[in-house]
């Protein structure tokens, strides 16, 4: 196959999007298909085989760390060479209409993937009055597309409730070689732990921005003494936590990747995670593949993942205090913490990366083989004689 992807965000960029789109670009190499990248400029020119296109882009206002890249950006040269057999936009917002358009216009076939929950974000800034405009935009995009895809079951359910058409189910998979128990460190734990590796070391990786309430961590602190806390990722929020977090038993990492970041997982006991509106959450998968217990809200994506009492625990998601009790729990009884992390690893084993994305190989191939089939009709219907 040969296929055209529009990202609204990429490299040097970290956030699962990216994360999910650089294990696709990989495995598209690997299958032997051929592929090329639209997304804002300042990443690298090419990923995995894949020539990457920047184009121009400007910071959105209200998050700064994304650069959005025009919609009207001349996409056609590049596809008029390529000859793309299909068209993905992930999360189209700005750049990804560009590739809508072009899809349309030409009668390539088109998917698109929803990725981030975006009037869940809006309600929790406290700007719940502009998602009847958002679930508009959003849905009227994305039933322009032959497909949709979902990161989870919770999220295709909320998707068909705002009457998204052709919704099925992309899960995200995991590295299980790389995210794996036996990366357990006495050095990072050293590390993470501020040098007191004999404590419990909770851990949280991702973003450190407002809507993941990382903030929801600082409690845990004061009642649970003795306990560490490593925060791994970065974001706009980060100098507002240093100094909520001042004189607390809190490492904070920056970003970490490859065998730093899977030691990280494997050398911590708990993973917390208080994010509320996730379609997925790819670093809880990653989480268990290193054979930690999950302690996640019960909402969004996540679901499809953390069974309470069976591989993590469950939070009421508006409740903090149900967050500290059940934080507690795991630190109280180990052994407990212990059983649930293994279950979580086998969890993972079955959601590999492979196995993941030749599903969504498949997903395409059975677009493609819808529309030829949909051309054969409409030639047929126009040779076929007209009868009085």
């Amino acid at each position: 196959m040969r296929l055209a992807l529009f990202t609204e965000t990429f490299l040097p960029k970290v956030d699962g999007v990216v994360n999910t789109l650089c294990h696709l670009l990989e495995h598209l190499g690997v299958r032997g298909h051929e592929a090329v990248l639209f997304a804002p400029e300042g990443g690298p020119a090419q990923f995995a085989r894949t020539p990457v296109y920047g184009f121009p882009a400007v910071r959105f206002a209200l998050y700064p760390e994304l650069k959005l890249a025009s919609p009207f950006a001349d996409v056609r040269p590049i596809l008029q060479r390529f000859k793309p057999d299909l068209i993905h936009v992930l999360n189209p917002v700005s750049l990804g209409l560009a590739g809508m358009w072009y899809a349309l216009t030409h009668r390539i076939p088109l998917v698109a993937s929803y990725h981030t929950d975006v009037p869940g974000f809006a309600e929790r800034w406290g700007w719940g009055w502009i998602n009847p405009v958002l679930w508009l935009f959003f849905r009227t995009l994305h039933n322009l597309a032959h497909l949709n895809l979902a990161p989870s079951r919770v999220t295709q359910r909320e998707l068909q409730a705002h009457n998204f058409k052709r919704v099925r189910v992309w899960g995200r998979g995991v590295d299980t070689a790389l995210f794996h128990p036996a990366r357990r460190s006495r050095e990072w734990r050293e590390r993470l732990s501020g040098g007191e590796p004999r404590a419990p070391l909770l851990l949280y990786v991702g973003r450190l921005s407002v809507e993941k309430r990382v903030s929801w961590l600082r409690p845990l602190l004061d009642a649970l003494p003795g306990v560490r806390l490593a925060l791994v990722g970065d974001g706009p929020a980060r100098a507002a936590l240093e100094k909520l977090f001042a004189g607390t038993a809190t490492t904070f990492t920056g970003y970490l990747r490859g065998e730093a970041l899977a030691s990280a997982y494997a050398s911590a006991d708990i993973f917390v995670f208080p994010a509320m509106n996730e379609t997925l959450g790819n670093v809880v998968l990653e989480a268990m593949a290193s054979g930690l217990p999950v302690v996640a809200p019960r909402s969004g994506g996540l679901l499809d993942h953390v069974t309470h009492g069976h591989n993590g625990l469950l939070f009421e998601p508006h409740e903090p205090d149900d967050l500290a009790a059940n934080v507690a729990q795991l630190v109280r009884y180990p052994e407990h913490a212990r059983r649930l992390g293994a279950a979580g690893r086998v969890h993972a084993e079955a959601r590999r990366w492979d196995i993941v994305l030749d599903g969504l190989l498949e997903e395409y191939s059975a677009v493609l083989q819808r529309h030829a089939r949909r051309q054969r009709a409409q030639r047929v219907r126009r040779i076929a004689p007209v009868f009085p």
